[in-house]
């Protein structure tokens, strides 16, 4: 029996799914139904983007929301926690040993064919958040140990004399809206189908949306005083978006770039898996070269 699809999303903070990833997983739900299977694992205990709220009070109500958005958007949620069993604090993660350990052993449990994460910046001006930045590194340092079975057995002990083999998925990076003037795409996804639930999902993080972005100051936007002024505020971060690459108006896309960090995947199998995949606004013929490229065959 064909296993379903399973995708895999690893981000820094609550949040950084629905903000990225959360239309094309929700159409990719309603074109595969069960036999498509959604993760969203987050790096970090959410504790330290808030202004007035505590530490403790705002970890509380950041992991709170998430599970909201979870049952929303129905799909699994787990926090990334070490060896230990700890949760990586928010602001200051590092690439430890005990860090990329519970990474690689976060996709292995999970065997996605897919893996979305933050995107690494190729140019050096470019802003970026440090945690997003970790995460992303994270994600590619361990790409090629998905299948090494012993490369952290030291924090995960097991049986080093009998051992099964692991899929290593297609690793896509997301958008990434701190990473200012650095973004760019292969794949642009039309959600505009998914924007009510893509709203949902995003309306279900209260402290961020009505309380942190706004204070912080680094997202262009005022608190929202209710769903309906929400969804204004989300159709103008999509629309921004969209002016930022190049896209034209007026649908909400989602856009990701395929790395060769793990599997590579045919050009083929991109445009047959993805849903809803908008040509006009992705960049084909690039991808079509890089891929045959990495995969050592002629156009």
């Amino acid at each position: 029996m064909k296993r379903p699809l399973r995708a895999l999303f690893i981000h820094a903070h609550f949040d950084d799914y629905e903000f990225t990833a959360a239309g094309t997983f929700e159409l990719w739900r309603r074109r595969l139904g069960h036999d498509f299977r959604a993760r969203v694992i987050v790096c970090t205990d959410g504790a330290a983007g808030h202004h007035f709220r505590t530490r403790e009070e705002t970890a509380r109500l950041r992991l709170a929301e998430q599970r909201e958005s979870a049952q929303r958007g129905r799909y699994e949620f787990e926090l990334l926690r070490l060896p230990n069993g700890a949760v990586p604090r928010e602001a200051c993660l590092q690439l430890t040993p005990h860090f990329l350990a519970a990474m690689w052993k976060a996709i292995r449990d999970f065997e996605p064919d897919y893996l979305f994460c933050p995107p690494l910046p190729a140019d050096p001006l470019a802003g970026v958040h440090v945690d997003h930045l970790v995460v992303a590194e994270a994600v590619r340092r361990v790409a090629y140990m998905i299948n090494v079975p012993h490369a952290f057995t030291p924090e995960y002990p097991a049986d080093e004399t009998r051992s099964e083999p692991r899929q290593t998925p297609v690793i896509i990076a997301t958008y990434d809206g701190y990473m200012f003037g650095g973004n760019t795409h292969d794949l642009a996804v039309d959600v505009e189908p998914a924007f009510e639930d893509i709203a949902a999902m995003t309306w279900c993080h209260q402290s961020q949306i009505k309380e942190w972005l706004p204070w912080v100051g680094r997202h262009q936007m005022n608190a929202p005083q209710d769903f309906a002024e929400w969804r204004r505020t989300l159709r103008h971060r999509f629309d921004r978006k969209n002016r930022e690459l190049g896209i034209a108006p007026p649908h909400a896309r989602e856009v990701f770039t395929v790395t060769a960090w793990g599997e590579i995947p045919s050009f083929e199998q991109l445009i047959a898996d993805f849903p809803a995949l908008d040509p006009a606004a992705s960049q084909l013929d690039s991808l079509r070269e890089r891929l045959a490229k990495w995969r050592g065959r002629e156009n």
